[in-house]
């Protein structure tokens, strides 16, 4: 059975991210577990042989970059050893209402109100963290993302900010009257307490989400650019990560978010096969989804990355691991290179091209039910 591929077949490396000189934000995600850490790592340090001034930031609150490069980061720019042109950070994403900027002066009254906006928190600490960035300067900034779940909430970070708006705006408008009086009757509690105006202290949180929002709007509409943004899927060949990748390519696009790139990690090849009936029997399972992520990404670049030895942490390995992304290294960058189910031993005996249709079409229709079961609970 061979490989799905596209009549006109797409370059299997990121190189089109690399020769792409406009290229401003790159975000690499996925599901959990598939190496994104690692992807974007390397990716970074290709990046940085071919731009003068590279940044990979980690919004995960795993933080894994400071273990894939065995170099403590912290939430300001560190020059990566062994790395020219290239930096790294780690912020939180999730700060509690008080460490955030702005925040922290107000009192509870700011927290309890804050706390009350779905998603103002990480958007406010988005915010800051992109205000930031930008006054940073760096050629090409690197975003190694959380899960897909994360992922999606930041790109919904704009409106999540206008609701917050909306409901300060909704507040201030139906109590401004009962809060002025609370904070002339609370005023003489105290310097140097939690007092305040509440009216005042809503007045100054619209203020900083009305700034913050203005950031915002400037990054998503550059987001939403294609020649100063593109997002890279990584995944490995199983049902979940292919129906994750699925979903995470559905609502990028309805972000108009360009993208067209997905690495596929932890890929049995077939000259790895010997004799083990396990790795022939990973190896039918994996080839399954490997069609079916050809048939359905047939107008992307797909770079497959063998299954390594040893996890991949240090300079080194990040260096070695990039080489397969760039087509260097001779790795495994094609479907093809890993042989058919048919010649590691199908136990179902069904080698020919319709039992491998078949397959892609029970796949497929797998595939519509998971994604029309998601927006039923999406909706309850």
């Amino acid at each position: 059975m061979a490989v799905v591929e596209p009549e006109l077949e797409m370059d299997p490396t990121l190189n089109n991210i690399l020769e792409q000189r406009s290229l401003k934000w790159i975000f690499v995600g996925g599901k959990g577990g598939v190496g994104k850490t690692t992807t974007a790592c390397a990716l970074a340090t290709l990046l940085a042989r071919h731009r003068s001034s590279v940044l990979i930031i980690s919004t995960d609150p795993a933080h894994n970059l400071s273990d894939a490069f065995r170099q403590k980061l912290t939430s300001t720019p560190t020059p990566v050893e062994g790395v020219e042109n290239l930096c790294a950070m780690e912020v939180d994403p999730n700060p509690p209402p008080a460490g955030l900027p702005g925040l922290e002066e107000g009192s509870s009254f700011l927290a309890e109100i804050s706390g009350s906006i779905p998603g103002i928190d990480e958007a406010m600490s988005f915010a800051e963290v992109m205000k930031q960035v930008q006054s940073m300067d760096y050629e090409c900034v690197v975003f190694d993302t959380a899960p897909t779940g994360h992922t999606l909430r930041l790109l919904q970070f704009p409106t999540a900010l206008e609701k917050g708006l909306d409901k300060l705006a909704s507040l201030r408008s139906s109590y401004g009257g009962l809060l002025a009086t609370a904070g002339r009757l609370l005023g003489g509690l105290g310097e140097g307490g939690e007092g305040g105006d509440p009216g005042e202290l809503l007045d100054s949180l619209s203020a900083r989400l009305d700034a913050l929002r203005h950031v915002v709007g400037a990054v998503n509409a550059q987001f939403r650019d294609p020649e100063l943004t593109t997002f890279v899927c990584v995944c490995i060949p199983e049902f979940l990560s292919l129906y994750e990748t699925e979903r995470l390519v559905q609502e990028l696009a309805r972000f108009d978010i360009d993208v067209r790139n997905v690495v596929i990690n932890q890929v049995i090849a077939l000259k790895d096969l010997g004799q083990s009936p396990l790795l022939a029997a990973r190896a039918r399972m994996q080839q399954k989804y490997l069609d079916q992520f050809y048939d359905l990404y047939e107008d992307f670049h797909i770079v497959c990355q063998p299954l390594l030895e040893r996890e991949v942490r240090g300079v080194p390995g990040i260096l070695h691991f990039a080489r397969g992304l760039s087509g260097e290294g001779g790795e495994v960058r094609r479907g093809a290179d890993l042989g058919a189910p048919a010649e590691v031993g199908s136990a179902e005996g069904e080698s020919d091209l319709e039992g491998a249709r078949r397959r892609v079409e029970k796949l497929q229709e797998e595939l519509r039910q998971a994604q029309h079961r998601l927006r039923e609970l999406e909706q309850v």
